[in-house]
């Protein structure tokens, strides 16, 4: 799953759990939602887990719900769970170094890439799990 898809399918993924508090839900019925196979979910999942954002309760009653309630977990903490921050991509070839733009543009770009990614990790600090939900059911 790619890194753009990632994020977002996380926060549907979190929705869901937020949609249905106190419950543990199987991935197979959190995967219903996004339509899709419930082992990709059960990857995002454990990259939930790992960052502390969601707990899993093994056996034949268990499954999964959020570890903090909806307002304390904000999009950047979902983003940072599960986006592999590798830092620009540049082209598999490395440009020429013979050529002025070839020389300088991957450090250029990359300035400005972090700049870009720095005021997106602020946007999305301030937004919480309980404001995806208010919009939703404003929505529904």
């Amino acid at each position: 799953m790619g890194r753009n898809c990632r994020f977002t399918a996380a926060v549907h993924v979190c929705a869901v759990l937020a949609h249905h508090p106190g419950e543990d839900l199987t991935s197979e019925t959190v995967a219903a939602s996004l339509n899709t196979n419930p082992v990709v979910v059960r990857r995002l999942l454990a990259a939930l887990g790992a960052a502390g954002l969601v707990r899993s309760k093994r056996g034949s009653a268990g499954g999964y719900r959020l570890a903090r309630a909806p307002g304390a977990i904000d999009l950047a903490a979902i983003a940072l769970a599960v986006d592999d921050d590798d830092g620009p991509a540049f082209a598999p070839n490395p440009p020429s170094p013979v050529c002025i733009v070839g020389r300088f543009i991957q450090p250029v770009l990359a300035e400005f890439i972090e700049r870009a990614e720095t005021a997106r990790r602020a946007e999305l600090a301030r937004v919480t799990l309980a404001d995806v939900m208010e919009k939703l059911r404003a929505e529904a």
